[in-house]
This record gives structure tokens, C-alpha cells and sequence, in this order.
């Protein structure tokens, strides 16, 4: 319903601005005391300054993550980011919004929304365990882990999209009765959700390597703003995903998605060609 997505979207972007002002707040670990210093001088001076310690650190973050947006490596890659927010509302409250709409799925409709939230965890961990874990024994880089994530996500899209009625993201609480070009499957609806866990768990695992990788001495103003990006975006597609027919919803992702992929593409390459210039080893990414 329409005030259960409304209080799920408040609810997400109260959090996801809690959690990018405490990444703004990471800060690295102090150094360790020398040997021979006051104890009760590093006390007193600690109390005292403490506090203004901790605002012009937060400042400080705040102003380099401005900066840090503003470079070409992290404006191609807001771009790959924003393409995981629309994913992640897609599957985490769309695609279960979906399945419980089609009467064609009887009286399991309800239940199978449920499955599909279980069939995208399977695909989540799968991923993340493959090329999250193993990762490291890859010579090839990011880029075929992240083709595989679009050609997945793709030929999910394309299922979903043949096999979901085109007004199931709007339909009213009675359900909709409408065909699309199959007879609802719900095999073919549970394997979209693997896909959908699956190829989300490629871009994330790549995302947060490269990030690391390309920002290793400022971290924290880098996740942060891809957290921000991505919580922003994933805000966008709650609002129109309540107005948008399936077939429109779906034609975002695949667009966002292909000019992300290609900006991914660009930003590990250039990665790729700095590595080589040092003569270090391209694994070693």
C-alpha cells in the first residue's frame, strides 16, 4: 500500500542520513603516547580540547568528502553507485510488491514474498562469497565481475518484464488480475530474485574494492559519499516507484545501469593504467 511505502521511505532516509553523518565521524586511531609524558597534563589538555577536538575532525571529513565528490574518479563512480540505490529499492520493496499483486499466483501470492526475500539472500551471499572472498586469486580485475553483474541483472530484468503484469508495482490492495507476455511463473519469478541478489552482490563487492583501493588514505569521505549516493537514489526510486508502470521502472535500471557499468569500466581502467606505470602487479588490486 501506498502508506506502507511512505513510512518504509521515511523510515530509510532517516537511517541512511544517520549512517552518512557517522561515517563523516570515523576517524583514524590516535598515535600511542610517547614514553615519558605528563599523564595529568595529556589529561587536562584532553578534557579542555576535547571537544572542539571532535567538531573541526567532523568539520574536517565533511570538507573532504565535498572535495572528494568532485573528482572524475568518484563522479564516474556516483554514477555505478546510483544504479545500486535504484537496484536496492527495486528488490528489497518493489519486486515483493509485485509478486503479492499477481492473483494469477493463487492463494500463495503472499507467502511467495517471503521466498523471493530468501532467494535474493542466497543470491547475495553467493556472490559476496565468490568474488567478495575470492577476489584476491583474480588476475583479471573488477571489470568482468562487474559485466556479470549487468548481464545478470539484464536477463533479470528481461524475465521480470515478461513475466510480471505491467501495472503490479500500482495495483490496488485487491491485486491485479492482468497477464503479461507468460502465464505468471513463479519459478521464473524466484529465479528473478536470485538473479536480482546475485548481480547486486557483483557491483557492491567490486564498488567497495575499487573505493578502497583508489581512496585507501581517506577512506571515510569516500564510503560515505557512496553511502549518500546511494541512499539518495534508493530514496528517488521509492517516490516514482509508487506512480511508474513496471515497464518504466525497469527502463531506468537498464539505462542508470549501462552508463554505470561503462563509467566503472573507465574509472578501473584508469586504475589499471596507474598500476602499470608504477610497475606494480595488477593483481595486487
Amino acid at each position: 500500500a501506498e502508506s506502507d511505502r511512505r513510512t518504509v521511505f521515511i523510515a530509510l532516509t532517516v537511517i541512511s542520513l544517520v549512517g552518512t553523518v557517522l561515517f563523516f565521524l570515523i576517524r583514524k586511531q590516535e598515535d600511542t603516547k610517547a614514553p615519558g609524558d605528563d599523564d595529568s597534563t595529556n589529561e587536562i589538555l584532553g578534557e579542555s580540547s576535547s571537544a572542539r577536538n571532535k567538531m573541526m575532525k567532523a568539520v574536517a571529513a565533511f570538507k573532504k568528502s565535498i572535495t572528494l565528490s568532485f573528482t572524475k574518479e568518484m563522479l564516474l563512480l556516483s554514477v555505478t553507485t546510483a544504479y545500486t540505490g535504484l537496484v536496492l529499492t527495486f528488490f528489497s520493496g518493489v519486486y515483493g510488491t509485485c509478486i503479492g499483486a499477481v492473483n494469477r499466483f493463487g492463494s500463495e501470492e503472499k507467502s511467495l514474498i517471503g521466498l523471493s526475500g530468501i532467494f535474493i539472500g542466497v543470491g547475495e551471499i553467493l556472490g559476496g562469497g565468490i568474488f567478495g572472498l575470492l577476489s584476491k586469486k583474480s588476475r583479471s580485475g573488477r571489470n568482468p565481475v562487474v559485466m556479470l553483474g549487468i548481464l545478470v541483472h539484464f536477463i533479470a530484468f528481461y524475465l521480470i518484464f515478461f513475466n510480471m503484469p505491467n501495472d503490479a508495482p500500482i495495483a490496488p490492495m485487491e491485486g491485479t488480475d492482468q497477464v503479461a507476455y507468460m502465464i505468471p511463473s513463479k519459478e521464473v519469478a524466484m529465479l528473478c530474485s536470485f538473479l536480482l541478489g546475485l548481480g547486486d552482490s557483483c557491483f557492491n563487492t567490486q564498488l567497495l574494492s575499487i573505493l578502497g583501493f583508489l581512496y585507501s588514505e581517506d577512506s571515510a569521505p569516500a564510503f560515505a559519499i557512496f553511502k549518500f549516493v546511494q541512499s539518495i537514489c534508493a530514496a528517488v526510486a521509492y517516490f516514482y516507484s509508487n506512480y511508474f508502470l513496471l515497464q518504466w521502472q525497469l527502463l531506468i535500471m537498464v539505462l542508470v545501469g549501462f552508463f554505470g557499468t561503462i563509467t566503472f569500466f573507465t574509472v578501473e581502467w584508469g586504475a589499471a593504467a596507474a598500476l602499470a606505470a608504477r610497475g606494480s602487479d595488477y593483481s595486487s588490486i
